[in-house]
């Protein structure tokens, strides 16, 4: 499968109002794509476009809720409309309920699921026309590395990221059974540093935040980047949800115990928060940036060059379980050992 170089490209960035979004939709700009951003906040894609605009960028924006298909399908309508194509559908957008799940009421939880499980699928359902009639495209959809493993008061989140890893996975049997060109990549970041913590719902009755390290959301649109130019399956962005993804395979068990842990005082800070604070959940929080407040947590990712060279990520996954079987081994020998 050959996909368009970015230059050549309409993207739409769904989710692009601040964070991995906004910064996501920069940088296609910068390369030279032609940008659809959507979101629900209209006073911060207003100003990301004007930004894209002042280095002479191409841009447009359409104010849109993912949980709804009618205004995603709005989204797509659009794109065609205004550059007569889809080449790649960069899906971003999120929300979340932080906190215990049985102070989590049902609608809540249903508009979790909505936005980050349906909003995802409905991406898909109005891109995938235009991506066929096209003959060759990208889905690229942002979860968390939570698609893997789930936390603690994030039973909604968690849900949701998991699903759309169950969906991705059967979407790409069934478009290569019919020899589609399209390519579906899941991209699972570790905890990234934008304005997600400080706008989502939190019940913890202070401001939530997450186990560092953090890393920069430009790592993450950087494997955005390279998904819409090169057809890969999976990537997890942070050295940190690696390690997590690696732990779970090995011992769900063991995962356990490490969250039992450091998985509740971890995502509780000392700022109070009252329940009644404003968030993006059924609303909008206006924030047009791209970093977050942990700034003095972010480290930088040494492996993210792993997924751009399969063999290697292969060969250092095989190694490293063959590590851990050697000292298992080496462990029962001792135990045994008269």
């Amino acid at each position: 499968m050959r996909l368009k170089t970015v230059e050549e490209q309409v993207v739409v960035v769904f989710g692009a109002s601040s964070g991995i979004g906004r910064e996501t939709a920069l940088r296609f700009a910068r390369r030279g794509a032609k940008v659809v951003a959507a979101a629900r906040t209209e006073s911060a894609l207003s100003s990301l476009i004007t930004e894209i605009q002042q280095f002479g960028g191409e841009a447009i924006y359409c104010v849109s809720d993912a949980a709804d298909f009618e205004q995603v399908k709005g989204v797509a309508d659009l794109a065609i409309q205004h550059f007569g194509r889809i080449d790649t559908w960069a899906h971003v957008a999120g929300t979340a309920v932080i906190g215990p799940f049985e102070q989590t009421t049902p609608e809540e939880f249903k508009r979790v699921i909505e936005v980050n499980l349906l909003g995802q699928v409905y991406g898909a359902m109005v891109a995938l026309p235009h991506l066929k009639r096209e003959g060759r495209g990208a889905l690229v959809h942002v979860t968390s590395v939570e698609a893997r493993r789930s936390l603690p008061l994030q039973s909604s989140y968690s849900a949701s990221k998991h699903g759309v890893e169950g969906f991705l996975d059967a979407l790409r049997v069934e478009l290569a059974h019919e020899k589609v060109p399209v390519s579906i990549t899941n991209i699972m970041p570790g905890v990234i540093n934008t304005p997600f913590y400080t706008k989502v719902r939190s019940r913890l009755g202070v401001q939530p935040t997450a186990v560092p390290p953090f890393y920069h959301p430009r790592i993450v649109a950087d494997a955005i980047l390279y998904a819409a130019e090169h057809p890969v399956r999976d990537m997890i962005v942070g050295d940190v949800g690696r390690v997590l993804e690696f732990l779970q395979r090995l011992s769900p068990a063991a995962m356990d115990a490490l969250l039992l842990a450091i998985g509740f005082k971890g995502q509780r800070t000392d700022v109070p928060r009252p329940v009644d604070t404003p968030d993006n959940l059924f609303s909008t929080v206006p924030d047009e940036r791209v970093s977050g407040d942990q700034s003095n947590l972010v480290v930088p990712s040494f492996f993210e060059w792993l997924d751009r060279v399969p063999a290697a990520s292969t060969l250092l996954t095989a190694a490293a379980f063959g590590a851990v079987a050697l000292l298992v081994v080496k462990y029962s020998a001792k135990r045994n050992d008269p």
